[in-house]
């Protein structure tokens, strides 16, 4: 019995199948280029081994937790710190037991795929995880996370990681990747900036935020000009740590192009603390189009994800904080709300911006004639609930014929969860073939170009667009 069948993801029908099954061979065994994600940089500079299971694969995994609690699994039952330090469970065999009695809520969906990729690939297990396997599972698993060969630098290695970008906030030292520069490693583990805690007045300690961003660049920050230049110098330093990219997770896809004026006395508003909803709104939008200037300046490739309804339940949010599950995706808008970027960037060719969605009907009605027309602009892949077999799939089929192949960016992970990053890229790699392959079985593209095309989506877009050569 095996967890993962050879031809997951393949079509049914047996001569596109036969030709899913020869792109897809000329595909898989390439590097991994990563280059959007959210492992922690410490793994790569401190190489120390992985807890236990429990660690490694449910408490620091929101796709898991998130499942779980929707079915009444109190999060404290599966180790999630809480934020005022009361107590939760610790025994990671319990937690892990819980999750194994829980998994068949996991039928169906994509977790449920990389999952049962890293159990079979990286463990050699085969039963499916219940609670009658549960130990099996655990202790197989602890077994091999004590040996060498899965700390995470020959991971990293083993799953042929040619380059992964890890994401820091500009008050961050980047003492991990000087560590890892310091090392003689030779993964190549760069920095991406992401500016959310001091460009949005609505983040947690805004305020405290601006003073500390201050001192680390070295700059008065008391003026909109002295604001702007603190951006610049610590795009430097993260340049410097082998940055291609910034990341912009803005709740909307608004920007703004003020005066000097009416920047200088918006700034001064939110500095102070006196900001309403609709300045905090502009604010945002008006950092989104200075960093598209600082991008063509510095070079640096944007990306922008709005749309994410972030810590949409408070009570969860009260209690252990963001980033545990309860983001929901809402309606964007991407025609007008980009103008005041577009009009004054967007017919730059040395300019790339990149565009993600959580909204799918926005793809064929505005992503993809946005890409097909403007030259600075790109669309990132099927993204966080949409990093699936159907996303990924729907994707394809909305944005191709506006906006091509070539006004993509192949495929990023965007995960925190270090062992599903080969399971996600095989399942992308899977799902583009079987897409390349029906084009061709139904005489819309040539089998000479779908190999290309297949090599392109699965390594060459990402190291083009993400300007990693």
């Amino acid at each position: 019995m095996a967890l993962i069948h050879e031809d997951r993801l393949f079509p049914a029908e047996p001569a596109t199948r036969d030709l899913a099954r020869r792109l897809y061979a000329t595909v898989r065994d390439l590097p991994i280029v990563s280059p959007h994600g959210h492992t922690d940089p410490r793994w790569y500079a401190e190489n120390e081994p992985f807890p236990d299971p429990a660690k490694l694969f449910v408490i620091p995994d929101h796709y898991v937790t998130r499942m779980l609690y929707s079915q009444g699994v109190p999060l404290e039952a599966l180790g999630i710190p809480t934020r005022d330090g009361s107590p939760t469970e610790t025994d990671p065999r319990k937690i892990w037991r819980r999750f194994a009695e829980n998994y068949f809520l996991f039928r169906g969906t994509p977790s449920r795929m990389w999952l049962d990729h890293s159990f079979e690939t990286l463990f050699g297990l085969t039963k499916r995880l219940s609670a009658e396997t549960a130990d099996l599972y655990y202790d197989t698993i602890a077994e091999h996370l004590a040996r060498p060969d899965y700390r995470p630098r020959a991971l990293f290695e083993r799953f042929n990681i040619e380059v992964i970008a890890t994401t820091e906030s500009p008050l961050d030292d980047l003492r991990h990747h000087r560590a890892v520069r310091e090392s003689g490693w030779s993964g190549r583990v760069v920095t991406a900036y992401r500016p959310d805690p001091v460009c949005d007045p609505d983040f947690p300690g805004f305020a405290e935020n601006l003073r500390a961003f201050g001192e680390i660049a070295g700059v008065d920050v008391g003026t909109w000009t002295g604001y702007l230049e603190a951006h610049r110098r610590r795009r430097a330093y993260f340049k410097s740590f082998g940055a291609t990219s910034t990341d912009h997770g803005h709740p909307s896809a608004q920007t703004a192009d003020l005066s000097r004026a009416e920047a200088e006395a918006l700034y001064d508003r939110v500095r102070k603390g006196g900001a309403s909803a609709a300045d905090a709104e502009l604010f945002r939008a008006q950092c989104l189009t200075e960093m598209a200037g600082m991008s063509l300046e510095d070079g640096l490739v944007m990306q922008i994800h709005p749309g994410s309804r972030r810590n949409h339940n408070p009570k969860v949010f009260a209690r252990f904080g963001a980033d545990k599950g309860a983001d929901i995706p809402g309606r964007t808008d991407y025609v007008s709300a980009l103008k005041p970027l577009l009009d004054r960037y967007g017919n730059e060719a040395a300019l790339t911006v990149i565009l993600f969605t959580l909204d799918e009907t926005s793809y064929s009605r505005e992503l993809a004639p946005l890409a097909g027309h403007y030259p600075c602009l790109k669309l990132g892949p099927a993204w966080w609930f949409y990093d699936s077999p159907e996303g990924m799939l729907r994707y394809r089929e909305l944005t191709t014929e506006t906006a091509g192949f070539y006004n993509t960016v192949g495929f990023n992970d965007d995960t925190r969860a270090f062992t599903s990053i080969p399971a996600r890229h095989d399942v992308a790699r899977r799902v583009d073939c079987a897409y390349l392959a029906n084009l061709v079985t139904t005489h819309r593209l040539d089998e000479d170009e779908a190999f290309t095309v297949a090599r392109d989506l699965a390594y060459d877009l990402a190291r083009k667009a993400y300007k990693l050569d």
